[in-house]
């Protein structure tokens, strides 16, 4: 099936499945980093390189909030893609109204809270005097505009979730290109617009964010998708929140705790000063490029990890695993050995000051070899996520970055590595993270998530 009605990912060939799932994802996440590169520019240029250190220090806050988004919306996609693997389109009908209702309700407390905690955890995180006004109001100006992220983040995890990550794709590109134009227009002030300066740029972002999410409400209501969202039926059932409850906690506690731990990573970055704090911003627009690719394909193995089981066909799986994993391994070593070769040239589209391009090719460079580690470990998250099981996920997340990268990043950057100890803390996280995904990929115990009968009257069996 296809077009209003989803597409059957239980069919046909993995390769091919994984290849058009991911390739619109990969697009838009291709798109949202040249919005980042571009807002990095804008602000770095037209503002000063303190502006890309206090965008970089109030990103693990945003990152915070979309974690829980990410892992309350991981729910809905896996309970959908179940569903339509199993052919029930009303249980389909069902979690998405009552998704959206937990959304709009989980969405509101979190934007309050946001705003009421965004300069106790600039505080908490050691923001260096020179950017920490400017890293509070940008930040303020994004997290007011939360709920609307979080609205576009479930209608897309929907889709995803009945195979089609084409149509977020679109709705993604248009408020991107709207983004972009408003970028320069509101930070400088061009015709009625005001000058906002450096806050232009998350003024930018959040009216973005609104066009984008009225879009792709119209666009599924006006074209009657069965997985269109009607406002007047929007309810709270009982079983359904405790299934979304049972699946996404652990994944909505899995991606705070991995942002967390952003949080403590960037203080002690910023422990080294202003320079290494932008370093470390610069660097990390500049790897986001390589986790893209895996993060989507990622993706793609969740939905038809979910489809698959859903449908009882516990053996496309592990096709799934081996493609995907032979996939991401190819793109990911190629984009690392670029970033190897070219390191300094690629952070000087960020920042000219030698201090930081020191500090950034020193990252780049440790880094650059362990991608394909974290990259791997996507694909079999992935899976392990798509059946169902997202306390696995975050006990490897608590394993890998809580019991491992931040004790040693604490101690070795102690030592005489100074900064040297965050990026190898870093790389050992990497390495333990894929060992324990791998361990429990191949136990099988995954496959426990599949349902017992295509049609599974009770839902998600355990």
């Amino acid at each position: 099936m296809n077009g209003r009605y989803g597409v059957d990912l239980t069919t046909g060939s993995i390769p091919k499945h994984l290849v058009r799932f991911s390739i619109p994802m990969f697009i838009g996440n291709l798109l949202q980093t040249a919005l980042g590169f571009t807002d990095a520019m804008w602000v770095g240029n037209m503002v000063g390189p303190n502006a890309v250190g206090a965008i970089q220090v109030s990103f693990p806050i945003q990152f915070l909030l979309i974690a829980l988004s990410n892992g309350a919306t991981l729910a809905t996609t896996i309970l959908v893609s179940q569903y339509y693997g199993a052919g029930d389109h009303e249980k389909v009908k069902k979690t998405v109204n009552n998704s959206f209702s937990v959304a709009l309700i989980f969405g509101a407390i979190l934007t309050v809270a946001g705003l009421l905690m965004c300069d106790t955890i600039l505080a908490w995180m050691d923001t260096p005097p020179e950017i920490f006004s400017m890293a509070s109001s940008y930040l303020k100006i994004i997290v007011s505009g939360f709920i609307i992220t979080f609205l576009v983040n479930l209608i897309t995890s929907i889709l995803r979730g009945i195979g089609d990550s084409t149509t977020p794709l679109v709705f993604m590109a248009i408020a991107m290109v709207i983004n972009i134009v408003l970028d320069p227009i509101l930070i400088i002030g061009i015709g009625p617009f005001p000058t906002m300066g450096f806050n232009g740029s998350a003024a930018a972002t959040v009216t973005s964010q609104v066009i984008g999410l009225v879009l792709a409400l119209v666009y599924l209501n006006r074209k009657k998708h069965f997985v269109s969202i009607d406002f007047r039926h929007l309810k709270l059932n009982g079983p359904h929140v405790v299934k979304l409850f049972r699946i996404g906690f652990p994944s909505m506690l899995q991606q705070s705790l991995i942002s967390i731990s952003s949080v403590f990573i960037t203080g002690m970055v910023n422990q080294f000063g202003p320079d290494a704090t932008t370093a470390f911003g610069a660097s990390g627009r500049i790897e986001s490029i390589v986790f893209m690719p895996a993060m989507s394909i990622g993706l793609a193995a969740s939905a038809l990890t979910g489809q698959n089981l859903g449908a009882g066909n516990v053996k496309r799986v592990r096709e799934v695993f081996k493609w995907g994993s032979i996939m991401t391994a190819g793109i990911t070593l190629t984009l690392s050995a670029i970033i190897l070769l070219f390191p300094r040239q690629l952070l000087s589209l960020f920042v000219r000051k030698q201090e930081i391009l020191d500090i950034g090719a020193g990252y780049l460079g440790t880094l650059g070899f362990a991608y394909i580690l974290f990259a791997l470990m996507f694909v079999s998250n992935g899976v392990i996520n798509g059946s169902g099981r997202t306390i696995i996920t975050m006990s490897i997340t608590v394993l890998s970055v809580w019991l491992v990268r931040l004790p040693l990043a604490a101690v070795l950057s102690s030592t005489d590595l100074g900064i040297k100890g965050i990026w190898l803390a870093v790389v050992i996280g990497f390495a333990v993270g894929l060992a324990a995904s791998l361990c429990y990929y191949f136990t099988g115990r995954w496959k426990k998530g599949a349902f017992r009968q295509k049609q599974a009257a009770a839902g998600y069996v355990e």
